[in-house]
């Protein structure tokens, strides 16, 4: 019989045998084995602790691999025999450019699996893994591409109310917040495991963003998260150490959201007074206030540079801020059922009202033309920015209850970028917060196609995959 393993990896799969055999109590096989195969004393107790359970993961992962490569072969097939009864038409229809594509029901997955609502999604910014955060503690890994659950993360010990991917350049690593008053991170290369636990905060944390650096090279890596919380606070926290290096204060009550500009210089908070704050990262200084909700905002973004054209008419500029230029637009969205558009000196431009129910999250299109809105009347709304914020269209009953959350998948780097990719700042970049840009102002070098994948969370347990 021919030997397919070399000589390490057959030494490798005997050790593997012997610690799966001692773990299951079979101690008489295991001793057997060891005899049959001369491998003596050098076995010891933490050998065997070391090979524990290599043997079931390697057996889940080709079982979950083979499950991949069917799903795929499946999907491949569907797709030929798409393509061989192609009218123009429908060609026409899916060479539609990516810029233009909005989310329509069905979703390509539900993915079930939580226990309580959840409240919060974030995509890794390289893999097809999506990570969903829920009341029920724990924070679930999803491969998206295929819609299978990978992995339940446990650690918190109340609900997880926000998560984000981002980190150091090619460390990506995963925050997650929560009722416990902590912020966690885990390391997703080493099976999400808990690196450090960030205490601080005085009450709930309700929001956690990792803050970009605007480095060339790798504009979306940093080593700065920013959180926000019941206590009233904004905290910034150096992930390499995990000291806190800067309290933000200028709230009077509950801050519920944060998000941070492409290129860190700007935060924006909004929360429970109804007035959204511009920050500057670098002093902690309040830059605007944004008055005109007369409820509870619960959701922020900055707009990202693909949008200045269209949002430049709606704020009668003779012509658009450079795309280098971060945070001259954002948009909040409130429990007063709008959605509203301003300037970043704090000047109204526009209210969209069409939503039935609190908004609960928001995101630009990364192609620059729409905003998409998700709200407790269980729809997701896209309005065309280009028609004023006209709202163009909408998905009834995208999940079954409130729906609580929803980010945009990054987009793919093409060329030559030399690590941005994986500086796994993407998240806070392209996470759902601002997407896409296409003149890279940190120096990239390599252009982002935009991935029509979108992801929303909701109180009917439910996490929900709308892609092209």
């Amino acid at each position: 019989m021919s030997q397919l393993l070399t000589t390490r990896q057959a030494e490798e799969l005997h050790k593997s045998i012997i610690a799966y055999l001692k773990s299951t109590k079979l101690t008489k096989s295991a001793s057997a084995l060891r005899e049959e195969l001369g491998i003596g004393d050098s076995f010891d107790d933490a050998t065997s602790k070391k090979y524990e359970g290599l043997l079931e993961k390697k057996w889940t992962s080709v079982v979950r691999l083979q499950k991949k490569i069917m799903d795929l072969e499946s999907r491949n097939s569907n797709l030929q025999s798409e393509l061989d009864s192609a009218t123009p038409t429908s060609l026409s229809r899916r060479n539609q450019d990516p810029a233009s594509w909005l989310p329509r029901s069905p979703a390509r997955h539900t993915l079930q699996s939580h226990r309580q609502p959840v409240t919060c999604v974030a995509f890794h910014p390289v893999f097809s893994s999506l990570a969903s955060g829920s009341e029920d503690t724990t924070l679930k890994i999803w491969d998206w591409e295929i819609g299978e659950l990978e992995l339940t993360v446990k650690g918190h010990t109340k609900a997880v109310l926000d998560c984000d991917y981002g980190g150091p350049r090619g460390g990506t690593l995963l925050a997650s917040c929560s009722s416990d008053l902590t912020i966690k991170l885990w390391d997703p290369s080493d099976a999400y495991k808990n690196i450090r636990t960030l205490p601080g905060h005085d009450h709930s944390v309700s929001a956690v963003r990792f803050i970009p650096s605007g480095a060339a090279g790798s504009p979306s890596s940093g080593n700065l998260l920013v959180s926000a919380s019941r206590d009233k606070t904004l905290r910034i926290w150096d992930v390499s150490t995990g000291y806190c290096v800067k309290t933000l204060r200028g709230h009077t009550d509950w801050v519920r959201a944060v998000a941070p500009s492409f290129d860190g210089r700007w935060l924006l908070s909004a929360g429970n007074d109804q007035t959204p704050r511009l920050w500057d990262t670098t002093s902690g200084e309040i830059k605007s206030t944004f008055l005109s909700h007369t409820h509870v905002v619960e959701c922020i973004a900055f707009a990202p540079p693909t949008s200045y054209p269209h949002l430049a008419l709606l704020s009668n500029l003779k012509k658009p801020p450079p795309a280098s230029s971060s945070g001259e637009f954002l948009a909040t969205g409130s429990r007063d059922k709008s959605v509203k558009l301003w300037d970043s000196r704090g000047t109204l431009l526009k209210t969209l009202i069409g939503h039935d129910n609190w908004v609960r999250g928001m995101l630009f299109h990364p192609g620059g033309k729409y905003l998409l809105s998700v709200g407790d009347d269980k729809t997701v709304r896209c309005w065309d920015l280009s028609q004023e914020g006209k709202c163009v269209r909408t998905v009834d009953d995208a999940h079954g209850h409130f729906v609580s959350c929803a980010r945009w998948a990054p987009g793919v780097v093409k060329g030559p970028v030399a690590g941005a990719a994986v500086g796994a700042g993407a998240g806070a970049v392209t996470n759902g917060d601002g997407v896409g840009k296409k003149d890279d102002p940190g120096g990239g070098g390599g252009q982002e196609a935009i991935r029509c994948v979108i992801a929303t969370g909701c109180v009917d347990l439910n996490v929900r995959v709308f892609a092209s």
